[in-house]
């Protein structure tokens, strides 16, 4: 008996073991990422807007769904857990994940008003009551998370603790069918539209630069702004096809493992899992590094600790050759600053 029990404790330890290894480091690099980011923002002092908090909330639910990243695949199994910590289990990360995908609806949802609508998008609802948008943001997604605890279940006074005993099928298809899937395709027609009224702004400047310049080619600035247009357009396809497409394939496949828990393998199972909910948490990321302003003051600090290096380097070389009795000037160190020496 305690032969056998030992082997099924080992086969136990080896998926939570997988689950470790796999989800562990991509939680540590969004907790990291996230930090780094939001950091960037609060101490810059030019960001504190409508804009920025929005993100900064986004970035808050995207740490908040990295620290619960690992928690997500152990749902596919069943365990002896007692009724009040596996509802937080399986609640706690579905509500992180939840409150990911509003903030990202909201952040998509105002940079469309602001390219669409420049001059009136103050007048806009989402910019005049921010505190009453973000609360709306966390309190929905958290009323939706908490039906399961309000009743709507399968718990019953025997039962193990699994995601199909906490939520019922019916609440995972309008999850996904009613709320996931429809947001990311809000959210990818947003961009187009937002690509759209970038591309004909861009026109009506390559219009104005040409009635300037008269019988000559395209300018320089027409180039650069067709460049970075063209950047917009690859960044948004690289973000849908490497963050998103991920994403809604491990929804379907955990749709139809509902039906059907033979359907796919276990451990197939939890790379889709992982792998699907990391990229979605790297979304936000990725349209934090894309922002200058984000990481400015990152730069402006690298950029000074260079200039203190350089500086304490020319003094240790002056230092230097003044007591090897020479009388050479510091033109090096000079140079080294981007100046010239003096003419002798």
């Amino acid at each position: 008996m305690e032969n056998s029990s030992g082997h099924a404790g080992a086969q136990g330890s080896s998926p939570m073991r997988f689950i470790f290894w796999l989800s562990g480091p991509l939680s540590l690099f969004i907790i990291l990422a996230n930090l780094f980011i939001i950091l960037g923002i609060l101490c810059n002092r030019k960001l504190h807007g409508p804009a920025s908090w929005f993100f900064l909330s986004l970035l808050s639910a995207d740490l908040l769904a990295g620290a619960a990243l690992p928690f997500i695949p152990q749902m596919q199994f069943e365990d002896s857990r007692g009724y009040h910590i596996c509802f937080f289990v399986h609640v706690a990360p579905n509500f992180l994940f939840l409150a990911l995908l509003a903030n990202l609806l909201v952040v998509h949802y105002e940079k469309y008003l602001c390219i669409s609508y420049p001059l009136h998008f103050h007048c806009f609802w989402v910019h005049r009551w921010v505190p009453l948008c973000l609360l709306l943001t966390w309190v929905l997604p958290l009323l939706f998370a908490c039906l399961p605890v309000l009743g709507w279940n399968h718990w019953g006074p025997s039962s193990n603790c699994s995601y199909h005993q906490v939520f019922p099928t019916a609440y995972l298809y309008l999850e996904i069918y009613g709320f996931l899937i429809p947001s990311i395709l809000a959210m990818a027609f947003m961009s187009i539209q937002v690509l759209r009224a970038a591309r004909h702004q861009l026109q009506e400047i390559k219009k104005v630069l040409r009635s300037v310049n008269q019988g000559q080619g395209p300018s320089e600035l027409e180039q650069h702004l067709e460049v970075r247009h063209a950047k917009c357009i690859a960044s948004l396809s690289l973000i849908f096809l490497v963050c998103w497409v991920p994403y809604v394939a491990g929804l379907h496949v955990s749709a139809l493992a509902i039906q059907n828990r033979s359907f796919i393998g276990k451990y197939t199972l939890l790379i889709l899992t992982c792998v699907g909910s990391s990229s979605a948490a790297a979304v936000p990321i990725t349209l934090g590094f894309c922002n200058r302003q984000y990481t400015q003051f990152w730069r402006e600090v690298v950029a000074k600790g260079c200039a203190g290096c350089r500086a304490r380097c020319c003094e240790r070389g002056e230092a230097g050759r003044q007591q090897g009795g020479t009388s050479q000037s510091g033109a090096s160190c000079l140079q080294a600053e981007g100046g010239a020496p003096a003419p002798s």
